[in-house]
């Protein structure tokens, strides 16, 4: 696929993320999908391979986190791997307390599908006070 291609199939995830439709976001992703989340975020943090179990991280990212902000900013593109530069906000649930972070989210488009995710968070996470 051409990297034009690749670049949009990411920004339909992050779409399809934004509208909280989660059965659509895995007919995005390969069935063999890694998704690699080795930040400090509660409830989600670890390694998911398949897309059934990224489909039950993203279930329980919604049930626990409700996110006010998420934007992609900036996207490089090299290829099939795609990087996506961007910040979100929003508070857990549990707690209400609030955050905000940067990070960079790096994908690998194989065949038209996700097949594998990094995240790298800005570890200084912003703990904004809870209203």
């Amino acid at each position: 696929m051409a990297t034009s291609e690749n670049k949009e199939i990411v920004k339909g995830l992050f779409a399809t993320f934004g509208r909280g439709e989660i059965l659509a976001l895995r007919v995005l992703l390969a069935e063999d999908v890694i998704w690699d989340l080795q930040v400090a975020v509660p409830h989600n943090s670890g390694t998911y391979e398949g897309s059934s179990r990224v489909e039950s991280f993203f279930e329980n990212l919604y049930a626990n986190v409700a996110v006010d902000a998420f934007e992609a900013r900036e996207f490089g593109v090299e290829a099939n791997r795609i990087l996506a530069i961007g910040w979100s906000r929003g508070r857990l649930k549990s707690t209400g307390r609030m955050f905000e972070n940067h990070w960079v989210m790096s994908f690998i488009v194989s065949d038209g599908k996700i097949a594998n995710f990094g995240e790298y968070a800005d570890t200084r996470v912003q703990r904004l006070p809870t209203t």
